[in-house]
């Protein structure tokens, strides 16, 4: 169960997981790593001046002790000197300490001086890197998208082709139907209740009727001639079929 529900909350925080978002984040918390190892040299550097400017104070006493000293022998008073002597002795030991600390500092801006170097070399390798998956991922993003659009067009062109080729189906059912009728009906097997088709029988009786019609009515018109119209009629004919 443990196994499952991790498998489904790594597919849920994929699918919410923005790369370029993750990565500029990633960016960034490198960037205030920077800057505090940047301000920690500063600091260093800082308390290294400091120490360099109480040396030299503490040197500028020194040299001015050593002045009173002689001064101090020269008229005849060694108590003076030995005491600036003394004091001048005090200012060494402090001197020496502080230049201890200072090669400590120095020594410890250094190791952060060269630390931030490497640091700095490795945000802006990773700046070029974060860019170029940037663009990658980008580009897949879309090459996908364009996938999805052409595999969602395919699948309705598939459906498409799928109720074209229904439709050819059933007209050429029909058609087979319709042309089955019209063979039945020709051949008498079925009747045309429509009477646009006829058996042979029907279509002499048919002739043959007409046939009487206008015999029938040429006879009505021959009655309705003048008397002597008729036999005129009758041997233009005979000449015309000679």
């Amino acid at each position: 169960m443990a196994t499952i529900f991790g498998a489904k909350a790594n597919k849920a925080l994929d699918k919410a997981e923005n790369p370029n978002e993750t990565l500029d984040y990633s960016y960034q918390k490198q960037l205030e790593l920077l800057q505090k190892v940047r301000r920690g040299v500063a600091d260093v550097a800082t308390s290294r001046k400091r120490l360099e400017l109480q040396i030299n104070q503490l040197e500028q006493q020194q040299n001015k002790l050593s002045g009173q000293a002689q001064k101090a022998m020269e008229i005849g008073r060694e108590d003076l000197a030995r005491e600036a002597l003394t004091r001048k002795s005090g200012l060494s030991q402090q001197i020496t300490d502080l230049q201890t600390q200072h090669e400590g500092l120095q020594g410890e801006e250094q190791k952060l001086t060269l630390a931030s170097q490497r640091l700095q070399a490795k945000v802006d390798a990773f700046r070029t890197r974060k860019e170029t998956i940037k663009a990658t991922y980008n580009a897949a993003e879309a090459q996908s998208k364009i996938g999805e659009a052409f595999s969602g067009i395919s699948e309705e062109l598939g459906d498409v082709g799928l109720a074209v080729q229904r439709a050819e189906d059933k007209t050429a059912a029909l058609q087979a139907r319709a042309g089955a009728v019209d063979e039945l009906i020709a051949s008498g097997a079925l009747e045309d209740v429509t009477g646009s088709s006829k058996d042979d029988i029907s279509a002499q009786l048919d002739a043959l009727s007409s046939e009487n019609d206008v015999e029938m009515e040429l006879a009505r018109m021959r009655e309705s001639l003048p008397a002597g119209q008729e036999k005129n009629n009758q041997k233009s004919l005979e000449g015309e079929g000679q």
